[in-house]
C-alpha cells in the first residue's frame, strides 16, 4: 500500500512529486529546502537559517504521516558549499540529538531556487 502525504504545514511541491509517500512501514520525504510554509518565499538568511527552516519542514511533514524526526532512519543533504559543513552539522545536530539517523553529506553544483542546502529523509512509520 501507497499512501500520499500532503500538509499545509510545509511547502508546498514546486513540482510533480509528493511531500511524502508513506509505503511498507515507511516515510519517504522528498528533499525540502528553505521555504516558508505561510508565504511559500524562500527562508532569507546563511546556512543555519537555512538548515533550519528545512527541518522543520521536514519535521512537520513527517508529522503529518504520522512519523517523526526521531524515526529517521536515513538522511541525505545536499550543500552548495561544502564550507558550510560545520555550520550545517550544528543545527543539524540539534534536531538529531540523541540517536542521530545514518546520513550523507554531498556538495552540489546548484539546488533548486539557489538555496545553501537541501534535506532528504526515510523515517519509520
Amino acid at each position: 500500500m501507497r499512501e500520499i502525504i500532503s500538509t499545509k504545514d510545509a511547502p508546498q511541491a514546486i513540482g510533480p512529486y509528493s511531500q511524502a509517500i508513506k509505503a511498507n512501514g515507511f516515510v519517504f520525504v522528498s528533499g525540502q529546502i528553505a521555504i516558508d510554509p505561510a508565504t511559500q518565499q524562500i527562508t532569507p538568511g546563511d546556512v543555519a537559517a537555512q538548515t533550519d527552516r528545512v527541518l522543520r519542514n521536514l519535521s512537520e511533514i513527517l508529522e503529518a504521516s504520522g512519523s517523526g524526526l526521531g524515526k529517521v532512519v536515513r538522511s541525505t543533504v545536499f550543500l552548495k558549499n561544502m564550507n558550510d559543513f560545520g555550520t550545517m552539522n550544528t543545527v543539524y545536530g540539534k534536531y538529531f540529538r540523541a540517536t542521530p539517523p545514518a546520513r550523507s553529506t554531498v556538495e552540489v553544483a546548484r539546488l533548486p531556487k539557489d538555496v545553501l542546502v537541501e534535506i532528504d529523509v526515510i523515517a519509520l512509520a
